[in-house]
């Protein structure tokens, strides 16, 4: 029996009017390490529609450039090559964000901690033959972690330790993804559909049709729905590790790491979803809520206004009492 929490749920906002007859473009392109794409409708035509192109694409560029830890010469790379050396200094951008990272930290009880990469890199579920680290190795890489070791002064930053490293993977792309929402909105756009890599932001309604339905994936039968969103105005992510993961000894070990543990997420959740109002505050909750499991998961996702969630375990389905309201019939 799927476990439930009561939340209150907030009133889901109200859809901008859109011209039922409008067609929907689609901007494609690849960013941030996976498939990007926009549907959108545009009342003003191909004037409007190439000035919020290109206005998306300039600046996923630009926050690729600045902050992904696969770019050698970005900021986030900087910072993590002189750990242990000196301070960097950054600018206000970056300073917001790393305020955001102080947010998120505290929000995800110590979930998301942004120190998390010397983990992730020992249990490297890409590697051509995929290993279990050592205890001892384990440990070394956990003492590297703790987000509140990072030192911060106004206009720089510094990571005291050798080996300490810096990653946005937890929140950057569905960051990401509400910005470009925003730049849409911003355009003069009332009708999108944010998708980066599934992690998605909806804007208003699609033309002539009540609400931007989200297909929910089976992680049982990946590529298989089990089901559907129906969304106006909100985001959705999913979090799991049913595909990226390695099997050693007949045990399954996922890409989601516990920092805490040092160990991947192994108490059963498969998949978490959850809708919120924004793509950044979904896929963090649903993050989280993947490590925290049931109840735990419920709890936290059922404390912020507007966010319902459900996690699929090996037993079960559990959500949060409004979460159905989402469910398209």
């Amino acid at each position: 029996m799927a476990f439930v929490l009561q939340q209150r749920r907030a009133p889901p906002p109200a859809a901008d009017a859109v011209a039922d007859g409008l067609p929907l473009r689609k901007l494609a392109f690849h960013a941030l390490g996976t498939a990007c794409e926009v549907q959108y409708a545009a009342p003003g035509g191909d004037a409007q529609a190439q000035g919020f192109e290109r206005a998306a694409l300039a600046w996923v560029t630009a926050f690729e450039a600045k902050y992904s830890r696969f770019r050698p010469d970005s900021l986030v790379s900087r910072i993590n090559a002189a750990a242990g050396r000196e301070w960097v200094a950054v600018d206000a951008e970056m300073e917001g964000l790393l305020k955001l990272c102080d947010t998120l930290h505290f929000m995800t009880q110590g979930v998301l901690d942004p120190t998390a990469l010397p983990l992730l890199r020992l249990w490297d579920w890409k590697a051509a033959a995929p290993r279990l680290p050592a205890d001892a190795e384990i440990a070394a890489a956990r003492a590297l972690v703790g987000w509140k070791k990072v030192q911060r002064a106004p206009g720089k930053v510094f990571l005291p330790e050798p080996g300490m490293a810096l990653d946005f993977g937890g929140f950057g792309k569905e960051y990401a993804v509400d910005i470009v929402a925003k730049i849409a909105v911003d355009h003069g756009i009332r009708s999108a559909l944010v998708d980066f890599g599934h992690d998605l932001r909806a804007v208003g309604r699609p033309p002539g049709r009540p609400a931007w339905h989200i297909g929910l994936e089976d992680p049982r039968h990946p590529g298989r729905t089990d089901g559907s969103l129906g969304i106006i105005g909100l985001g959705v992510a999913s979090s799991g590790d049913y595909l990226r993961c390695f099997t050693i000894g007949g045990k399954r070990y996922g890409h989601i790491v516990d920092p805490r543990t040092g160990w991947p997420v192994a108490h059963g959740a498969i998949q978490a979803t959850v809708v919120a109002p924004s793509c950044l505050q979904a896929g963090v909750l649903s993050t989280t809520a993947f490590v925290l499991g049931v109840p735990a998961g419920l709890d936290l996702i059922q404390s912020h206004p507007g966010a319902e969630g459900l996690i699929v375990t090996d037993r079960t389905r559990a959500q949060t009492r409004g979460f159905f309201h989402h469910v398209a019939a």
